[in-house]
């Protein structure tokens, strides 16, 4: 199976991590996210399955995720690193200023732009991120 379809537990049994329960609770909180959490969050979502975890335990748990390539870390300027799984596609972040929500989106004339830019200053881009902070339109009350 490709890496991309595995699961985080899966990912995790395959770089030779002993999965203990509290790391498989780990792994499966943050999966089953569909934000973008902080431990603090992550810890209090993991609580519900497993009232004995301590919040250390997922600090480890994340940064150890973090070491292996696993899950992905973000510091949108909030002074709290926030986490993911790894994509299986690229995508950048529209992070929401008012209310901390992260949009993630895809957008092709992005994309191009910057291999176009990387081009013309003589380089192949690898890889990169894009971080977009914004905050709400008002609406026009007519």
């Amino acid at each position: 199976m490709p890496e991309s379809q595995l699961t985080l537990e899966q990912l995790c049994v395959a770089k030779r991590l002993r999965m203990t329960e509290q790391r498989r609770v780990v792994a499966r909180v943050l999966e089953a996210s569909k934000d973008h959490p902080d431990v603090e969050e992550l810890y209090h979502r993991a609580l519900k399955v497993d009232p004995k975890i301590s919040i250390s335990t997922v600090y480890r748990t994340v940064k150890l995720f973090e070491d292996l390539e696993i899950i992905a870390r973000h510091d949108f300027r909030e002074g709290r690193a926030r986490y993911e799984t790894i994509p299986e596609e690229h995508h950048d972040h529209l992070i929401d200023l008012k209310s901390g929500r992260v949009i993630e989106f895809r957008n092709a004339r992005i994309e191009a732009l910057q291999e176009e830019i990387a081009r013309e200053l003589g380089f192949k881009l690898i890889d990169h991120r894009l971080e977009l902070y914004a905050v709400p339109i008002p609406e026009d009350p007519e």
